[in-house]
């Protein structure tokens, strides 16, 4: 079996680490990755070096951040991705084609795939986040694939109502949730020389990307945490980079002018996968609106305070705590979470997003899918009732 993967983000790789690894591994599939987006640009840290640390051979690397990420360049990159990953597919066939989430970039290619009737398997499906246009572009997704992985099964049912058949949809759990029990994380001093950071004093573990469904300018978005973190000149912050859309680079630049002025705040394009599980482990708290704060930090048992709209609509634990972006409504959320109190209650919390062997079980499936003729086989719309 021809198997294919594609990545564009830091995050999105870290999640499929596993898969792709057990994937090249296997005697009985011949795979290919393909790398495109933030991870061949410095500005986003160039993380196609992470991969390359990994060992895996990357079969083409498909560039297509050259407008800048405003919201017409996005557009134009999109369309550039459509019509590079279609020649690539064209002159490359395979069998299937693996992506996971819902960024544009991944929406574009796996238009390409579908298009040339590549069927796409598609992990992270059914979730909802009203404050990003990833909300549909990953229901877009759905559509065009032909097989399924949601992280849970309120997700898994939300596919079927979707119209999608059951025998196309598994519940295997989080590859996220996966990672975190199975990547060998640093301790506190190793992490510190590492990263050059204090990780033994306190600190939060900061993301804010751009809630691009937001009329607010990502700046002013960006504005009620900022003036919150003043408040707390004791606290350590340590700051990912914001993610290459829309407004992604004003943040950044944001980012950069208030490291200057706070020595306890570091701003890193990527951490990595090992680094950036390994801080979140012995943070305080997670603070911003990544998808890793709502979906990850349920396995460590840590507090969240997730910002705004962006992650609206996804499953919640009592670890999160959900605030307006504004500045009353994030100070009050994060002296919560900062409490003893909170601490021991996140520390709690069940995962749901959690099963065993998650990479192993998806390639289990996707073999004998293709093996059954299932994954080439015509999709007919369920019309039934969610079932168990």
């Amino acid at each position: 079996m021809k198997l294919a993967f594609i990545t564009g983000t830091r995050a999105e790789y870290g999640l499929l680490r596993p898969l792709i690894r057990k994937a090249f591994a296997d005697p009985e599939l011949e795979c290919r990755l393909l790398v495109t987006g933030a991870h061949l640009r410095p500005e986003y840290g160039e993380t196609v070096r992470e991969i390359e640390k990994d060992g895996i051979p990357i079969a083409e690397r498909i560039d297509i951040l050259r407008f800048g990420n405003s919201r017409d360049g996005v557009v134009q990159a999109s369309g550039l991705a459509l019509r590079l990953f279609g020649a690539w597919f064209s002159a490359n066939p395979v069998d299937a084609c693996v992506v996971l989430g819902d960024r544009y970039e991944i929406f574009a290619s796996a238009s390409a795939a579908a298009m040339l009737n590549i069927p796409v398997v598609h992990i992270s499906g059914g979730d909802v986040t009203f404050g990003a246009q990833d909300d549909w572009f990953r229901h877009c997704l759905t559509k065009m694939s032909a097989l399924h992985f949601p992280y849970c099964e309120a997700y898994r049912q939300r596919l079927l109502r979707l119209g999608e058949q059951p025998e196309r949809v598994f519940n295997v759990g989080a590859l996220g949730s996966e990672n975190i029990r199975c990547v060998p994380l640093l301790e506190q001093p190793a992490l510190s020389e590492k990263f050059g950071f204090d990780f033994a004093k306190p600190y939060c573990l900061v993301t804010f990307h751009p809630e691009t469904m937001a009329e607010e300018s990502p700046v002013s978005q960006l504005a009620a945490l900022l003036a919150v973190m003043e408040e707390y000149p004791d606290m350590g912050f340590c700051i990912t980079g914001a993610n290459a859309d829309a407004g992604g680079d004003a943040i950044n630049a944001a980012w950069q002018s208030f490291v200057k002025k706070h020595p306890r705040a570091k701003l890193f394009a990527s951490m990595g996968l090992q680094g950036y599980l390994s801080a979140m482990k012995y943070c305080a708290a997670v603070v911003g609106n990544s998808s890793s704060g709502v979906v990850e930090t349920p396995e460590f048992g840590v507090p969240c305070v997730n910002i705004g709209d962006r992650q609206t609509g996804r499953l919640r634990t009592a670890n999160v705590i959900d605030c307006r972006c504004e500045a009353d409504a994030v100070r009050a959320a994060l002296h919560k979470a900062l409490t003893p109190e909170f601490a021991a209650a996140a520390a709690q919390v069940e995962n749901p997003f959690y099963q065993p062997d998650t990479s192993g079980n998806m390639l289990r499936i996707i073999k004998q899918s293709h093996a059954n003729g299932l994954l080439a086989s015509p999709k007919h719309f369920y019309d039934g009732e969610a079932v168990q």
